[in-house]
C-alpha cells in the first residue's frame, strides 16, 4: 500500500546488495511512495550484488562510491545533485562489515588492521558521509538521514565481535553530528536499532541463526523483517517524524525491553531436564 509519504523527495541510498538487504527492500518501499534516489555502493559489492536490477526497477541511476573515500563522497553528492535536480532530502547508510568477523579472528585476538578498516567501512564512513553533505549544503531543511544499527551496541552479544563497537561508534557519531544539522540546517539524524535480520551481511556472524531464533522467542512481537525496517525508515524520511532527532530507535519486536520470556524459560528449563 501507498501513501505518497515521499512524493517529491529525492535521496540517495548506500549499501543496497541483493533483494535480502534492508537498503533494497527500502528503495522499493521509497519509490512505492512517490521518492526518488541514486544508489551507490562500493564497486567490489556492486560486482558480487544486483543492484542494477534494483536501479532498472525503481528507474535509478548508480553512483559508484567508496564510502571511506571522501573524494569519492564528493563526487557521489555532486553527481546525485545534478541527477535529482536539486538538494538531498533523504540518505540511508545501511553500510557494515568486519573483516575479523569474515577471518574468523575472536574479539580478543583482532588483527588491528582489520579491526580500523572495519570500524572505517561501517561508522566513521556516516561521519563522511554527513560531513561531505554539511560541507556541500546539499540537504534540503528538515531533510532526514538514518544509519542501521544493531542492539550489540549496548548489550553484549559475544560473537557480535568488533562489529558491536562499530555500531556503538556508529550510534555516538549520529548524535553528535545530529546536533549540528539540527542546528545549523534543520535536517534530523537517527539510527534503526533492528532486529537481528538474514541478510548477506548479517549472516556471516558467527552462530547468527542462534541469534535470530532468539531475538524471535524474546521479542512479544517477533522479529522484525528487513520490510518492517524499511517501512520505518520511510516514515523517517517522512515529513510525519519531523521533530524526530539524535534517537537510537529500537524497531525489533519489543526485544531491546526484554528480560526474558515465557518461551525462552521453557526452552532452558526443558533443556536443563535432560
Amino acid at each position: 500500500m501507498s501513501y505518497n509519504l515521499l512524493k517529491g523527495k529525492r535521496g540517495i541510498i548506500f549499501g543496497a546488495l541483493d533483494e535480502n538487504s534492508i537498503a533494497w527492500k527500502t528503495a522499493e518501499r521509497v519509490h512505492e511512495e512517490g521518492g526518488t534516489f541514486v544508489l551507490t555502493n562500493a564497486p567490489v559489492a556492486m560486482r558480487m550484488g544486483q543492484i542494477n536490477e534494483l536501479a532498472e526497477k525503481t528507474g535509478s541511476q548508480i553512483i559508484p562510491a567508496d564510502a571511506t573515500s571522501v573524494e569519492d563522497l564528493q563526487n557521489l553528492v555532486e553527481k546525485s545533485m545534478e541527477i535529482l535536480g536539486g538538494k538531498i532530502d533523504f540518505v540511508l547508510h545501511s553500510i557494515g562489515m568486519s573483516i575479523n568477523v569474515r577471518k574468523g579472528n575472536h574479539y580478543t585476538d583482532q588483527n588491528y588492521a582489520y579491526t580500523q578498516k572495519g570500524t572505517d567501512v561501517s561508522a566513521m564512513s556516516f561521519h563522511k558521509v554527513m560531513q561531505t553533505l554539511y560541507k556541500a549544503e546539499a540537504m534540503n531543511e528538515w531533510g532526514s538521514i538514518v544509519g542501521l544499527s544493531y542492539m550489540a551496541a549496548q548489550r553484549v552479544f559475544p560473537d557480535y565481535n568488533d562489529m558491536a563497537d562499530n555500531k556503538a561508534y556508529l550510534e555516538s557519531v549520529a548524535r553528535s553530528f545530529g546536533y549540528f544539522f539540527g542546528k545549523d540546517k534543520k535536517v534530523r539524524v537517527n539510527t534503526i536499532s533492528q532486529s537481528p535480520t538474514p541478510t548477506t551481511a548479517g549472516s556471516g556472524v558467527k552462530g547468527f541463526d542462534g541469534f535470530i531464533a532468539y531475538a524471535d522467542k524474546m521479542s512479544p512481537l517477533g522479529n522484525a523483517t528487513a520490510l518492517d525496517c524499511a517501512n520505518y525508515t520511510v516514515s523517517l524520511f517522512s515529513d510525519l517524524t519531523k521533530r524526530v532527532t539524535l534517537q537510537n530507535l529500537y524497531n525489533d519486536g519489543g526485544f531491546s525491553n526484554m528480560g526474558v520470556s515465557n518461551e525462552v524459560m521453557e526452552a532452558f528449563v526443558a533443556s536443563e531436564k535432560k
